[in-house]
């Protein structure tokens, strides 16, 4: 099993949640990336548990989806918990009275 997503699979990813065009940098497209790693991840660490390094490595990933949800949250709120419920994350953002 590889720990990477494949390009094919990326781009496909990208494709789906661009906002336009030319758009591979959207937070929509970045959260959908890391989301099909961070799942990857956490089917490696199902036969794999003592994998450290790579556990940090999820932890990142996770802190990374993070900071781009909250930042998708305070720019337009529609359009996160549009991507939360395509993508079936939790809302763990949103609930908090920040």
């Amino acid at each position: 099993m590889q720990l990477a997503i494949g390009a094919a699979e990326k781009q496909e990813l990208i494709q789906q949640y661009q906002i336009h065009e030319r758009d591979t940098g959207s937070p929509e497209a970045q959260v959908a990336v890391l989301n099909a790693r961070i799942r990857q991840l956490t089917e490696h660490f199902r036969t794999h548990r003592k994998d450290y390094h790579s556990r940090h490595g999820l932890f990142r990933l996770v802190g990374k989806q993070r900071r781009l949800l909250r930042y998708l949250y305070k720019k337009d709120i529609t359009r996160y918990y549009r991507l939360i419920k395509e993508l079936g994350i939790r809302d763990t953002i949103g609930s908090r009275s920040s």
